[in-house]
This record gives C-alpha cells, sequence and structure tokens, in this order.
C-alpha cells in the first residue's frame, strides 16, 4: 500500500509538471479537464460448478478526476488523465462451505487516449473518445483489515459535450464505460482474509459512470 501512495504522489506531480510547462509552452493547445460523477453498481460473478464460484457486487459511489488534453488540430485531441474512486463490496464463495466476505476497494486508473470533437457551431461542442492504461486497485478486508495491491490493464469508452459559458470555461457532460481487465477474482482478494479459497479465476470489472465537470482552455487560437 505505501508504495502505491508513492507511485500516486510520484505521478501527480510529474503529471502537474509536465502540463504546466507545456502549458506555459503551448498555451493556445492546452486544456485543463476536471471530473466529478457517479458510478453505477457493478455485478462480478465467475462459476464453473457447485463448489467453485464467487459472486457479488461492487456499490457504486462517487469518483473524481483530473486530466490534461492537448489539441492537435481543432477536432483532435491526446488526453492523459487521472480517476479515483473508493467502493464497498460484498461477496459470496465457496470455500470447503458458504462463504461471505465484505471488502473496501480503492480504485486508481491512469488512462492515455484520444478525443474526437465534433464542430457543429455555437457554445456545444460534442465529443467521443476512448482510452487505455493501468488501473491500481488496492482490495482491504473489512474484518481483518489486511490488504493486497494489483495494477491491471484498463481501457475506457466515452461520449460527452462541453458547452462553454466563455472563452475559456466550459461545463463538461460526460458518460463512460471503464473496464479493469480480469482484476477481481478468488486469489486477489479472498487471501487477503487468510481463506485458502479454491477459486482463483478472474472476472472484469466494468464501471458505467455519469457526470460531468469543467473545462478551461489555457489560450486561444
Amino acid at each position: 500500500m505505501i508504495k502505491t501512495r508513492t507511485f500516486l504522489k510520484k505521478y501527480f506531480l510529474t503529471f502537474i509538471l509536465s502540463f504546466g510547462i507545456a502549458g506555459m509552452a503551448l498555451a493556445q493547445q492546452i486544456r485543463l479537464n476536471a471530473f466529478s460523477g457517479y458510478v453505477f453498481d457493478d455485478n462480478i460473478d465467475t462459476y464453473y460448478n457447485p463448489t467453485s464460484y464467487f459472486n457479488g457486487t461492487i456499490e457504486g459511489g462517487y469518483q473524481w478526476g483530473v486530466g490534461g488534453e492537448y489539441l492537435l488540430e481543432n477536432t483532435k485531441g491526446v488526453e492523459l488523465k487521472y480517476l479515483h474512486r473508493k467502493a464497498n463490496g460484498s461477496m459470496e464463495y465457496f470455500d470447503n462451505t458458504l462463504k461471505n466476505m465484505d471488502f473496501d476497494i480503492g480504485m486508481n486508473y491512469v488512462l492515455l487516449g484520444g478525443n474526437n470533437y465534433f464542430k457543429i457551431g455555437g457554445k456545444v461542442e460534442p465529443y467521443a473518445g476512448a482510452g487505455f492504461g493501468l488501473a491500481i486497485l488496492n482490495f482491504k478486508d473489512a474484518t481483518s483489515g489486511k490488504e493486497a495491491t494489483k495494477t491491471k490493464f484498463a481501457y475506457t469508452v466515452k461520449l460527452g459535450t462541453n458547452i462553454w459559458i466563455s472563452e475559456t470555461v466550459g461545463i463538461k457532460l460526460q458518460a463512460d464505460l471503464l473496464s479493469a481487465v480480469q482484476s477481481v477474482g478468488g486469489s486477489l482478494y479472498f487471501g487477503t482474509s487468510g481463506a485458502g479459497a479454491g477459486v482463483s479465476t478472474y472476472s472484469s470489472m466494468y464501471q458505467w459512470a455519469l457526470g460531468g465537470g469543467l473545462t478551461f482552455k489555457l489560450g486561444q487560437k
């Protein structure tokens, strides 16, 4: 857990410094984005037979994030962003006998992707985008306090629009899907409670989110 926090601190410092320098040099082509939204519940399960399965729910909740975007041209942008949220989970699994487990999970996404903007005139700027990167996940047994941390491949797809309320500030509305591939499984979080679970397979985690935020232009073309 300490290594994970150290990594995230280093990432934030590098992220802010890089875009700060780029922003001063190429202000006309840089946007800073702030994200805020709600993520819906995700049901996960793996079932092979009556003595080898798990199923449960990762609860929905609030998610926030920050991003920096470089516009290659008027309709194309490259974005690096960080997203974070905390969630509770409840799992049923079979390990000699039927068992239940509650856990806390911290989700940190570092994603690089692209946006395509559709110029329709006026103050409304629709866009679609996709990206990929890393999901840094920390699972904690709510009873014992034991933890397990894993880094998994992640991707995202999104649809949204910017509504510009001034020359430099816009309101962002967005719907997106985040997925941490093969991220939740018996050998990851069952082990945090000391249970030698027989289920060691993995299930991908999907997060459907609705929200928005703000976008800021650092300069004008």
